[in-house]
């Protein structure tokens, strides 16, 4: 039994039947077809035909009256589509097919000329482009929304301090707020990505047809500017041929999940009894079905896990192109469904991300008692001694030394006295202790980018007025 009911209709003559004294199989038809997943594309192919149908006119190929015709045709197509009154026929094989057989139907012999100077080939990348360009629309304002919650959050947090890790080893003391402002560069850098591979994605394929171009006068350049493309593609085959802004695409919706992973990740853990710094709202958590007092951060942790599908999506696209020769092959029909899902994706890792930002609440009494653990002002310190005129190795060898006391003692580094301090290195004076504790290390990053106060307000500001939420 394959995908689609029965039709009541018997199947009719392929398009392109011409030279085929027998149809193909049901077997064949079912495994070939792809209409089930690219009439996705339909406002795409009625925007491209519009746009051909009216460079055809315009060039002398078909009379005004059968552009007209055409144009009327395409809107009412259009319409029953959206009111769900479209009749899709796997017999028809494809998205193209559907609407250029369903206009026959509709205004009879004027739709038999708009596929003049035109290939399925050239017209389902028309389409294919134009649709990604639509999804990097649509994702650019998901990126800016997340930026948005994030920048929401840390404005909540002002001044709150937390422990800094590298080797998920406690290291330095770090405004939180610094951290959220670090995804927020990185969403800017997956957001410059996608604009960049927009602009690389805007030039159109139209009129390439199968390969080699054709012999009738159509000004490709027409109908690459009515569809808002830069250009013409400059070589047909290559314009039949290319998926690389596919690639591009799916390799900058790849690194948007990694990106987004990392941040469900660290959210995960932090929801965690042993960490215990946030605690996320019952609206964005869920229960155990066996284990009454479990509340789970689900939705990060599908986050994390869905990332496996955008990089695979990724995989899928590279794995299909390696190795096929030009032009078309019909391999490229498989193109469709990794995009399609990826779009989906990460349009919902990004949605759920920025909920999850806006409802969650940072245990400020856990994180206070947990700052004094790690010594996180030990790299402080040796800027202190620096400061003294002291090289820094030697620095970190005395701050080493320092530590290793406290570890001796039970303590803090701002808990030894002068003298104690003195007995590993005399150049320790009473002003130390204005580097020591977290709230002073805090205060000494002075440095571009770094975690102290005034930086880290500098980098607020600048991200208010560019977010414009000031």
């Amino acid at each position: 039994m394959g995908p689609y009911p029965a039709q009541a209709q018997p199947k009719e003559a392929k398009l392109w039947g011409g030279r085929f004294e027998e149809g193909v199989t049901d077997v064949v038809e079912r495994f070939t077809e792809s209409i089930s997943f690219d009439k996705q594309l339909y406002k795409q192919d009625i925007m491209g035909s519009r746009a051909h149908a009216t460079m055809l006119a315009h060039q002398g190929l078909i009379t005004v009256s059968d552009r007209d015709s055409i144009l009327q045709g395409l809107d009412e197509i259009e319409r029953r589509i959206e009111n769900g009154e479209f009749n899709w026929r796997a017999d028809r094989e494809d998205v193209h097919m559907n609407i250029e057989a369903a206009l026959t139907d509709l205004i009879g012999e004027p739709a038999k000329k708009l596929h003049t100077a035109r290939s399925r080939n050239d017209q389902v990348l028309t389409d294919f482009r134009l649709w990604c360009r639509d999804a990097i629309d649509k994702i650019l304002v998901s990126m800016k929304q997340l930026q948005v919650s994030l920048i929401t959050l840390a404005l909540n947090n002002e001044g709150l301090i937390v422990p800094g890790y590298t080797h998920l080893q406690r290291a330095q003391p770090v405004l939180l707020q610094h951290l959220l402002l670090a995804y927020v560069e990185e969403i800017e850098r997956d957001a410059g990505r996608l604009v960049d591979c927009r602009a690389r994605m805007n030039f159109c394929p139209l009129g390439a047809c199968a390969l080699a171009g054709t012999g009738l006068p159509i000004d490709r350049f027409m109908t690459s500017e009515a569809l808002g493309f830069t250009a013409p593609l400059r070589n047909s085959i290559d314009a039949v041929s290319d998926r690389d802004f596919v690639l591009e695409f799916l390799s900058a919706n790849a690194i948007t999940a990694v990106h987004l992973s990392r941040l469900g990740e660290e959210w995960v853990l932090w929801a965690s009894e042993e960490f215990g710094f946030i605690t996320p709202s019952d609206s964005v958590s869920t229960g155990s079905s066996i284990m009454p007092q479990k509340k789970n951060p689900d939705p990060m942790e599908l986050v994390r896990g869905k990332s496996a599908r955008v990089i695979g999506d990724l995989v899928t696209l590279l794995t299909l192109c390696k190795g096929l020769p030009h032009a078309y092959n019909r391999d490229l029909q498989e193109d469709k469904e990794p995009v399609f899902d990826s779009v989906k994706t990460i349009l919902g890792m990004l949605e759920v991300s920025a909920e999850f930002a806006l409802k969650i609440t940072f245990n400020r009494e856990r994180i206070q008692k947990a700052l004094p653990a790690g010594h996180l002002d030990a790299t402080t310190l040796a800027d202190y001694l620096v400061n003294k005129g002291v090289p820094f190795r030697t620095s970190h060898d005395i701050a080493g030394k320092s530590v290793a006391l406290c570890t001796l003692k039970n303590c803090q580094l701002l808990d030894l006295s002068l003298d104690e301090l003195r007995s590993i290195n005399p150049v320790f004076e009473e002003d130390v202790y204005e580097f020591l504790g977290v709230e002073n290390a805090i205060k000494k990053f002075v440095s571009y980018g770094s975690t102290g106060s005034a930086c880290v307000a500098s980098q607020l500001d600048y991200w208010l007025k560019k977010l414009e939420m000031k």
